[in-house]
């Protein structure tokens, strides 16, 4: 049971990136059926992340990745100015394809990537421990996509304007 509360809260940490960047989504109107699949994929990819990092191995990490934090910055960042730069448009949120789903879920999964290396390391039943990340992360980014589509409704265009200074403090959170 105590592993189960370890793991959960892991998943919580995990998944703090997931809603944020939900939230700022959620701000740009998109459409609930889109919700609904981009929580699904990032569930996934919190699950075959970890997963991935288990199988990679410690050698290969450090000859290859040597900071995965500021990858994720600067797709924050990207991320950021796309929102700003489409913000006017007249389409239904910024997240318009599969394509950009999965780059959504890669940037809020990769550091579930070196969890798993690690967890590979020094615990046993890290499957469990995946199940859980996949299950948190994908409710934790649901949560923040209808938070932010209700702000959007409430608040309108200064909605996607605090989603964008929440991008561009994740960013910066992660280049430094």
């Amino acid at each position: 049971m105590q592993e189960i509360l370890i793991y959960f809260f892991i998943a919580i940490g995990l998944s703090m990136d997931a809603f944020s960047l939900a939230l700022a989504y959620g701000t740009t109107n998109i459409k609930l059926n889109k919700i609904f699949i981009l929580s699904l994929i990032v569930g996934i990819f919190h699950f075959i992340m970890p997963t991935i990092g288990s199988i990679i191995g410690i050698s290969v990490l450090e000859k290859y990745i040597t900071n995965s934090t500021r990858i994720v910055g600067i797709v924050f960042l990207i991320l950021a100015v796309e929102m700003y730069l489409s913000r006017n448009e007249e389409k239904n949120g910024t997240i318009t394809s599969i394509y950009s789903m999965l780059v959504f879920a890669l940037s809020v999964s990769i550091d579930s990537l070196t969890v798993g290396l690690g967890l590979s390391l020094t615990e046993k039943n890290i499957m469990t421990a995946y199940i859980i990340f996949a299950l948190t992360s994908s409710l934790f980014t649901l949560c923040g996509l209808l938070l932010g589509k209700k702000i959007s409704e409430k608040f309108g265009q200064k909605a996607t304007v605090i989603g964008i200074v929440i991008l561009l403090s994740l960013s910066v959170k992660y280049l430094l």
